[in-house]
């Protein structure tokens, strides 16, 4: 099975919550009239599309068909597919890939998969012979450093670790010099992710900052934010928090199998500005992707009827 053939697989549950919920409004409306806006409307909040750019899609919609842009609720779809598309687009680099080591710092909270997507980022990049090195940042949570040293092996590449609990930001500080010694082309920094106390989290972020800056002056390249899509709208909460912490640069959207809130995607890209750069839609090593919005488009309204 191709990545798109996996990717509309797993995107059935928000399928069936959104495309095909829309279908069968648009199969029996006469008219765009307030009631079919209405349902539309209903029917796009459902999917966590997000309050703010619901309304702004209801509003595209509206005014297509005040300017008779759209003429039947037949030509909805297509519409929507297209203003959808341009949404999504984003005019930067998927991930900017440059300076010698290029460091990736990866955040976000526990749980949501953060450790198993640089194992997979990790994969990806290595398939590309890139050279990898992986900082176990994350020294709080109970073997997230062995978790991490298993996908480094099946990576192959190397993992800095300390013992359980030691301090973050020497487990970051010994990765980037070993980073630059072996001549590494990327180093992606675990990092713990408790929310319930801010402040920690803001100050250990700011300590591995400082490590990095004082290494590599113009690192971290990038940041990336690892959200659950089956959370929905928590996910936006959990990023708010987050953008104040850190100057987060994309989202890594994972479990995107698992919900019927893939609607998110796009409120991650209105609501918060951010682009979403890559999507996890299985378990399997492979089903891991660059986010590209005309697929993920296609795979949204493509429901094989």
């Amino acid at each position: 099975m191709g990545f798109f053939e996996r990717l509309k697989e797993g995107l059935s549950k928000t399928r069936r919550n959104f495309t095909d919920r829309i279908e069968e409004l648009v199969g029996l409306s006469v008219s765009i009239d307030e009631d079919f806006l209405e349902e539309l409307e209903m029917i796009l909040l459902t999917a966590d599309v997000g309050v703010k750019t619901t309304e702004k899609l209801i509003e595209a919609v509206r005014q297509a068909a005040k300017k008779k842009e759209i003429s039947g609720t037949q030509d909805v779809i297509p519409f929507l597919k297209k203003y959808l598309t341009e949404m999504l687009q984003d005019s930067g680099q998927r991930t900017r890939i440059g300076a010698k080591p290029t460091v990736i710092l990866v955040v976000g909270v526990n749980g949501v998969g953060k450790t198993t997507t640089i194992g997979k980022l990790a994969n990806y990049f290595t398939l590309f012979n890139y050279k990898v090195v992986l900082a176990a940042g994350d020294t709080f949570r109970a073997a997230a450093s062995e978790q991490l040293q298993i996908w480094g092996e099946r990576a192959g590449c190397d993992v800095i670790r300390h013992a359980e609990g030691a301090d973050p930001a020497a487990v970051v500080f010994d990765a980037v010099k070993a980073a630059v010694a072996r001549k590494a082309d990327i180093l992606f920094i675990d990092t713990a992710g408790r929310l319930h106390n801010k402040t920690n989290l803001m100050n250990e972020l700011e300590k591995i900052h400082r490590i990095i800056k004082r290494e590599i002056p113009e690192a971290p390249h990038e940041t990336f934010l690892v959200l659950d899509a089956t959370t929905g709208q928590n996910a936006i909460s959990q990023a708010k928090v987050f953008m104040e912490t850190a100057n987060v640069t994309g989202v890594v959207l994972t479990k995107l199998d698992g919900t019927a809130k893939g609607g998110v995607v796009v409120a991650i890209k209105e609501e918060l500005g951010l682009p979403v750069k890559w999507i996890g839609v299985g378990e399997g090593i492979m089903d891991f992707r660059p986010f590209e919005p005309d697929k993920f488009v296609e795979a949204l309204f493509d429901s094989d009827k």
